[in-house]
């Protein structure tokens, strides 16, 4: 079945955007989109404008435009939106927050349990062990390959529906802060800490920083399954 729906106008008042200039139609949205190689539906489709340090996703717009899909989440108020005058727009401070805002709001409408698996190394392949494991018996959506990023948790995330009867999902993170985004997003109520290690640690003071920060994932669980090895695990 589809996702349950959220409106643009509900969109607009999770994400505290403003539309520009205009509604133009209260559609149904049912997919996101961040790459425009990756649209193969325009309707109920809703594109995030993600900026970095070597792409924005502005540039795309007019291509998406012309390929059908009408509406956008935007975050450059110079953005001339008159040359898409059929295109609901919603203006936000920074898109990637706004992903993650809607994200974490699709989550809260699911009780059904969720796995999080963080770690230095091991996430993707516990998570896969997991599913072929639990799959026969229960309907399982886990992270497709590894979506653990930023950006990826919440396409991860927005792949629920009420069919499910659990979700797993892998959280990664390279630097300070980002695991409370990721945290937000997931809610984990079942967590699995796997490894601690050497990757991703140039933006961490020490060893003690990069663990307590990836076990942010797990403030809220009820059961956390970790390695007694990890002796700062259990801070």
């Amino acid at each position: 079945m589809l996702n349950p729906k959220f409106t643009v106008t509900e969109i607009v008042k999770i994400l505290k955007g403003k539309l520009v200039p205009r509604l133009v139609a209260d559609v149904a949205i049912n997919d996101i989109i961040i790459d425009s190689r990756r649209l193969f539906k325009a309707e109920n489709t809703i594109f995030f404008a993600l900026k970095s340090k070597r792409n924005d996703g502005h540039k795309y717009i007019g291509e998406l435009y012309q390929n059908g899909l009408r509406n956008f989440v935007i975050s450059n108020g110079n953005f001339d939106v008159s040359n898409y005058p059929e295109a609901n727009f919603i203006l936000t401070d920074n898109t990637l927050e706004a992903l993650q805002t809607l994200a974490a709001a699709y989550r809260s409408r699911f009780t059904i349990p969720v796995v999080g698996i963080t770690g230095s190394n091991g996430k993707t392949i516990v998570k896969e062990w997991l599913y072929q494991l639990i799959s026969p018996d229960r309907r399982v959506v886990r992270s497709p390959k590894s979506y653990n990023s930023q950006v990826g948790v919440p396409l991860s995330v927005w792949q629920l529906d009420a069919d499910y009867e659990l979700a797993i999902f892998e959280a990664g993170i390279s630097e300070p802060q980002e695991m409370l985004s990721l945290q937000r997003i997931i809610r984990p109520t079942i967590g699995i800490f796997t490894n601690i290690g050497e990757a991703h640690s140039e933006k961490f003071i020490n060893y003690q920083q990069k663990v307590g920060e990836k076990l942010k994932l797990f403030t809220k669980v009820e059961t956390l399954i970790y390695c007694p090895d990890h002796s700062l695990s259990r801070r």
